[in-house]
């Protein structure tokens, strides 16, 4: 069955780095575009990055751009969100979800599969 696991959360301080992971098993991965998003406590969920399969293009959250990067290695399935300069209004869980389609997708609503979801904590 298609899964997907996250894993990298946690408390770091203002001005920090955490890198996430987000392995997937169950589906042909080659056709897959997988986002990151979050959720903070009482907000909608924010779309945060993407990253295609068909050339590995990547778009950003203005809230993240230069800050955030992702990237893929698709010899083990596995995307990653490294986050550096970590503010406290980066606090939130985290989730990675794979759509079916190749180029990059923005719309919550086209992503098909998610994770369970992983917390990351700026704090000082």
């Amino acid at each position: 069955q298609v899964q997907l696991v996250e894993s990298g959360g946690g408390l770091v301080q203002p001005g920090g780095s955490l890198r996430l992971s987000c392995v997937a098993s169950g589906f042909n991965w080659d056709y897959y575009a997988i986002g990151w998003f979050r959720q903070a406590p009482g907000k909608e969920s924010e779309g945060v990055s993407c990253i295609s399969s068909s050339n590995g293009t990547t778009v950003y959250a203005d809230s993240v751009k230069g800050r955030f990067t992702i990237s893929r290695d698709n010899a083990i399935n596995t995307v990653y969100l490294q986050m550096n300069s970590l503010k406290p209004e980066d606090t939130a869980v985290y989730y990675c979800a794979a759509s079916p389609y190749r180029s990059i997708v923005v719309r919550i609503g086209q992503y098909t599969n998610w994770g369970q979801g992983t917390q990351v904590t700026v704090s000082p």
